[in-house]
């Protein structure tokens, strides 16, 4: 065994630095595309659901140059998960959404598993901030979830704008969710006019 291990270091040492560094440099490239190849079939094959943001504590200031959002389904009752256990710490939920009077997408019911939906339901996947109980984890019976949708990036300058719309409930989102419930924000609305659109690369 130790003898493998030293040849192995002797080939370790042999192989050229430039070598190392460029198989470093596509592993990273290739991960990069992976990421954008994967953002990209959201945007193009999800099926789009508009959602109403909410106004957030304004001690939650605009950082960098992205906008936090928070919507209407980002705190929800468990319904029939309260006090079941929980998973983990911060479980996956998948949240099945129906369209309203309004034409916006609003929360139907929370579930620990996927479940069938019938078109134009969604189902959305997101992650429970906490839960409840210290030793036993589960389920509490107000759960805060996070969809990956909770801040979208500006040009500089434009984003104090957009606080302002989203505190008056005037910025809605448009975001593309696949039959897994991966979600990712398509665009942006003000006023119900589109004002950003998320480029496919």
């Amino acid at each position: 065994m130790n003898q493998l291990a030293m040849s192995l270091s002797a080939l370790w040492h042999r192989i050229p630095k430039a070598l190392l560094f460029a198989i470093a440099v596509l592993v990273q490239c290739a991960l990069l595309m992976l990421m954008v190849a994967d953002r990209v079939q959201i945007l193009r094959e999800g099926t789009e659901v508009t959602l109403q943001t909410q106004p957030v504590d304004p001690r939650d200031f605009l950082r960098g140059d992205y906008v936090v959002l928070r919507y209407d389904i980002s705190q929800l009752p468990a319904g029939h998960l309260a006090g079941k256990p929980a998973d983990a710490r911060n479980p996956l939920v998948f949240v099945k959404l129906a369209l309203n009077a309004e034409g916006l997408y609003a929360a139907v019911s929370v579930h620990a598993e996927p479940v069938p939906v019938t078109a134009p339901e969604v189902l959305i996947r997101g992650r429970v901030s906490y839960s409840c109980g210290s030793n036993v984890r589960s389920f509490c019976d107000k759960l805060t979830i996070k969809y990956g949708l909770e801040r979208y990036f500006v040009p500089e300058g434009e984003g104090r704008k957009l606080e302002q719309a989203r505190n008056q409930q005037k910025l809605r989102i448009v975001a593309a969710v696949l039959p897994s419930g991966r979600a990712a924000i398509k665009r942006l609305l003000l006023d119900g006019e589109p004002v950003y659109e998320e480029p496919l690369y």
